[in-house]
């Protein structure tokens, strides 16, 4: 069994600090059910589930620090771990940016336990294979695609007397539809807490519609052009950005939120008055763990307010070293937005370009956040409010921060899974213009 109990876990970690001899000790337990599916060429390849509770130790003699970790859990071996970290922490040499471990805290639960999704078992997986094969073989198209789920829980306590509890669920699909003779490529991807809210056979149109459509693309000349980015071709963007929202980055003059001369730009109008990013764990749409990864709670706050930057992440050491509040770190980003699905967007534009999704992206100048990557799966021309032909895909240099102050309209958003195994974010479709496009890809 993977799913411990408030009870079953208290009592494993206060065994643990009971038996540490360290100045300081804290434990974490984290344990899951994870189940998967994948198919390709139509047909089921691997299913399975993976069933696995680890207990990690971190223990402290002045600055100096052991971790240690193991996956049994009787007084044995729970000493054994205990006394592995206090070896470690010996031999290791001292941290000169160490920090003491976090006093008692107080976590306001967050929805992100799903019942629906917890159940789900090999007859529910088969069927969101079947629900997405058995179309595409129909009408002649070809998927591939992955789902996953699962439920977990986390637990953890130190010599302070902190201790947090949670479970959750996570459920996440994506699948990939080309025509037989590959030049058609399309793609559509949830990610939820809810399964109950999934239905595979009516999602698998999208990417089919896509995959058709997008057969007989026609190459179009590299320039600056007036884009429709779909929620998560806007994702792939964004979540690289907001990995520069460190304030010491900033402080240190690593980021584009670094000040000229020093210091960085908190409280600057770095955005279109339209952008507009919250934090929020208790939000029902994209919930997430109330606390960060060192057990800080987190906070609804806002992260830019009208364009304007009003919020950057401190880790402990830094926020002591510049007379700053630490919180815990964002788990989600919610981004706001308006009332327009992606198609509504479409019908306003009179000349344009749809992009489904963007990847490969790579990092080109920290320092603008100028990033390069492709587009794929579905990239088509826009011309007095329809969609008039497919075209190639093509390769962008791009800033995410540059196209935030291109904004056009921004439509409804979408959840979409973050860069990180635990975030999540609402993303809008976004309509903007002078986007940048290099370079053709002869790839789907």
């Amino acid at each position: 069994m993977s799913i411990f109990t408030e009870a079953q876990s208290k009592a494993i970690l206060d065994k643990v600090i009971a038996l540490s001899k360290a100045d300081e000790t804290s434990a974490r337990l984290t344990g899951s059910i994870d189940g998967n599916i994948r198919f390709a060429l139509n047909n089921i390849s691997t299913s399975g589930v993976v069933s696995d509770v680890d207990l990690a130790v971190q223990v402290s003699f002045g600055k100096r620090v052991g971790v240690a970790t193991i996956n049994e859990f009787d007084d044995a071996a729970l000493e054994r771990v205990v006394r592995r970290a206090e070896d470690l922490a010996k031999l290791a040499p001292e941290n000169p940016e160490f920090m003491p471990i976090i006093d008692k805290q107080t976590y306001k639960p967050s929805p992100t336990f799903s019942a629906s999704t917890a159940a789900i078992d090999p007859g529910f997986r088969a069927k969101v294979a079947a629900d997405s094969i058995a179309p595409c073989r129909e009408a002649k198209l070809t998927a591939a695609g992955f789902l996953e789920d699962g439920q977990s829980f986390v637990a953890f306590a130190n010599s302070k007397g902190n201790f947090g509890y949670q479970t959750a669920t996570n459920f996440n699909y994506t699948c990939t539809v080309r025509t037989d003779d590959g030049r058609g490529s399309g793609w559509v991807g949830r990610d939820l807490t809810d399964a109950d809210a999934f239905k595979a056979d009516a999602d698998i149109r999208i990417a089919m519609r896509k995959a058709t459509e997008s057969a007989e693309a026609k190459a179009l000349e590299p320039g600056k052009y007036t884009v429709i980015l779909e929620p998560h071709a806007a994702a792939g963007l964004i979540s690289f950005m907001m990995n520069f929202f460190d304030a010491r980055q900033a402080d240190e003059g690593r980021s584009f939120l670094s000040k000229k001369g020093g210091g960085n730009k908190l409280g600057e109008q770095v955005y279109d008055p339209r952008v507009n990013f919250l934090a929020d764990p208790w939000d029902p749409r994209a919930p997430v763990m109330p606390w960060d990864g060192e057990g800080l709670p987190r906070e609804k706050m806002p992260i830019v307010e009208n364009g304007k930057v009003v919020a950057l992440n401190y880790s402990r050491y830094w926020a002591q070293k510049q007379g700053k509040r630490a919180v815990g770190t964002p788990g989600n980003l919610l981004m706001s937005g308006g009332d327009k699905t992606t198609a509504e967007l479409v019908k306003g534009t009179q000349k344009g370009i749809l992009v489904t999704r963007t990847w490969y992206i790579r990092m080109v100048d920290p320092q603008t956040v100028l990033l390069t990557g492709l587009t794929r799966d579905g990239t088509f021309y826009i011309e007095n409010g329809q969609i008039k032909h497919p075209i190639k895909n093509f390769r962008f240099n791009e800033s995410p921060v540059i196209m935030l102050n291109n904004i056009e309209e921004l439509g409804r958003p979408v959840r979409v899974a973050g860069d990180e195994s635990d975030s999540v974010m609402m993303i809008p479709p976004m309509k903007l213009r002078d986007f940048t496009f290099t370079s053709l890809s002869d790839a789907v």
